[in-house]
């Protein structure tokens, strides 16, 4: 009995030994599976990061991955700045309620803070214990084990990666530490494709827009449309809320303003007398023209109508000018609490600038070949109108003269006297028009009365539905004085208005002439002619702008066909007067 006992026992006794091992191996294949598992797991986010060309999409991916693979409750990537702070921060694990009640995202102090110092990997078992753990906001979710691991993009380092609440209240270990690490190698690699992606697709959005740019002022579009449409695409590619374009003058006076975004209104069409006390003055004394700051409602510089950069912060203005000096200041402004601009974003910005001096120097230099040219072809007419239509015209006016005293017919010798002083009037026309194309205004003057005139008369077309006939004699650029040629082109203006309200006209003739100290002017047109207790304050207007001037003002029906004769005269001072 006692031997069969004993051989049980020690049948049973392999039997236990037998089932130890098989567990302890179960264990161990346990754990190979789980290494092979999680050795696969992050050879795929490895893969899945490093596919990416998106930026923001990567730092999403990387975030997501690295919770996935050491099993945490949250996690977050913090990208730094070129100020050594947190300058994005992209959570995973937490809503968007929760995020909004939290506040403002973190800076970069505390323990976030504490790997910017010490850009080593750093795993805890209790947060709140370590010396730099402070400063956490009301409404954040405990978190109790941390792990923390650099990104590097080559020797730089990119930001941190932050690994809290590991599932199941464990602690994370070496195993996590070294997942994460291996994660973070890859993610560096992946970054900076990313990022010089990105960079490459700024580089040749600037490009673009300079190239359209050159190609709209050299296709003869407006400077201020040109400009404005530059504004908009720099406010584009450079991510900025708001842009500003400074137009600066020769003496440094700001002559204006354009501006797109948000809150463009409070800043178009400025005019200062200087440019200090603007963010344009720090960057016109800048050596490289190019200044950033961080938070322009703050700074000291901006001290003229400050309020207006009020929820503002990052900006970067930089000079566009040329080597006669600057000619503006661009400017472009994000929101606070938004990202700086980095040199990344920035370093295009002068070479856009620059191609936009050189675009609008091409634009100067083809309006200037075009106002030569301009000026050409009015010589080459007034001396074609002199040597060939004025002789031809006064010698058949002589032959007339001649031939008058060889008529009989008393209604022929009338109608031959009309054709000859037709004929007059038509030559002093044309010696007028003569006068007009070889006077030309001088850039930086009040343009002289004949041209102003002729602009007054070609503005008028569009209201009427037709152009005016226009007659000028006399010396009226010399003879009248400037004050007196604001009147007239008022004048001119008032009446070719009231016809085109009131005449029904089909036909407007405007004349102005200078004889013997008298300047007049008249409009003539086919119209419905005068109506009965009419009441015209512009009229009256110009009766007493008569009066002022010692003139006087008629209408009257036309006497040669039907319509209205307006005639203003006025008498002009002499030269004494005039140097009176």
């Amino acid at each position: 009995m006692v031997r069969e006992d004993a051989e049980a026992a020690e049948t049973r006794l392999p039997r236990l030994r037998l089932d130890e091992l098989l567990d302890e191996l179960q264990t161990r294949i346990d754990a190979v599976k789980g290494t092979r598992d999680r050795l696969n797991g992050l050879l795929e986010a490895v893969m899945s990061v490093g596919r990416g060309l998106d930026l923001p999409q990567v730092l999403r991916d990387i975030v997501e991955a690295a919770v996935s693979l050491v099993d945490a409750e949250y996690g977050a990537l913090g990208v730094i700045g070129e100020d050594r702070m947190i300058a994005a921060f992209l959570p995973i694990g937490i809503d968007d309620d929760l995020r909004e009640r939290i506040g403002a995202p973190p800076s970069g102090h505390g323990i976030l803070g504490e790997l910017i110092r010490h850009p080593e990997p750093l795993r805890l078992s209790e947060l709140s214990e370590h010396p730099a753990s402070y400063g956490v906001p009301a409404h954040h979710p405990p978190m109790h084990s941390f792990l923390g691991v650099p990104v590097r993009v080559r020797d730089e380092v990119f930001g941190n990666l932050y690994l809290t609440e590991k599932r199941g209240g464990a602690d994370f270990d070496a195993e996590d530490e070294a997942v994460v690490t291996t994660l973070a190698v890859a993610a560096g690699i992946a970054i900076e494709n990313a990022r010089l992606y990105e960079e490459g697709s700024r580089r040749q959005r600037w490009l673009a827009a300079s190239a359209d740019l050159t190609s709209a002022l050299l296709s003869g579009t407006g400077e201020a449309e040109v400009l404005d449409g530059m504004l908009e695409r720099a406010v584009d590619i450079s991510g900025a809320d708001m842009g500003v374009f400074y137009l600066v003058g020769p003496g440094g006076e700001l002559r204006g303003t354009l501006a797109r975004g948000e809150g463009a209104a409070a800043h178009r069409d400025v005019l200062l007398p200087r440019v200090e006390g603007t963010l344009a003055a720090a960057a016109l004394a800048a050596e490289d023209g190019l200044i950033t700051v961080a938070d322009i409602a703050c700074d000291e510089r901006v001290t003229v109508r400050p309020e207006r950069w009020q929820g503002f912060g990052p900006a970067v203005a930089v000079t566009v000018g040329t080597k006669e000096g600057p000619s503006g200041v661009l400017l472009l402004v994000r929101r606070a609490g938004r990202a700086l601009f980095t040199t990344a974003e920035t370093a295009a910005l002068p070479g856009f600038a620059g191609q936009a001096v050189l675009a609008l120097e091409l634009a100067d230099r083809r309006r200037d070949a075009e106002q030569v040219t301009l000026l050409e072809d009015r010589d080459r007419i007034a001396r074609d109108l002199h040597d060939l239509a004025i002789q031809r015209l006064f010698a058949t006016g002589m032959t007339l003269q001649s031939a008058r005293r060889f008529v009989e017919h008393p209604e022929a010798v009338d109608r031959l006297t009309r054709a000859i002083d037709d004929l007059d009037a038509t030559i002093k026309i044309i010696r007028s028009t003569i006068f007009g194309l070889r006077e030309h205004d001088v850039p930086g003057t009040v343009p002289k009365l004949r041209n102003r005139v002729v602009t007054a008369v070609d503005s008028a077309a569009a209201t009427l539905g037709f152009a005016p006939a226009l007659r000028m004699e006399g010396l009226l650029d010399t003879d009248v004085p400037a004050e007196v040629a604001d009147d007239v082109v008022a004048v001119i203006c008032e009446a070719l208005t009231n016809v085109a309200r009131h005449a029904r006209a089909r036909r407007v003739e405007v004349a102005v002439r200078v004889e013997d100290g008298i300047l007049e002017v008249t409009v003539g047109d086919d119209g419905v002619g005068l109506r009965r207790n009419r009441h015209d304050s512009g009229l009256r207007n110009l009766t007493e702008r008569a009066e002022r001037l010692g003139g006087s003002l008629s209408v009257r029906s036309h006497a040669q066909r039907d319509g209205t004769l307006l005639a203003w005269r006025i008498p002009l001072p002499t030269g004494d007067e005039q140097a009176g």
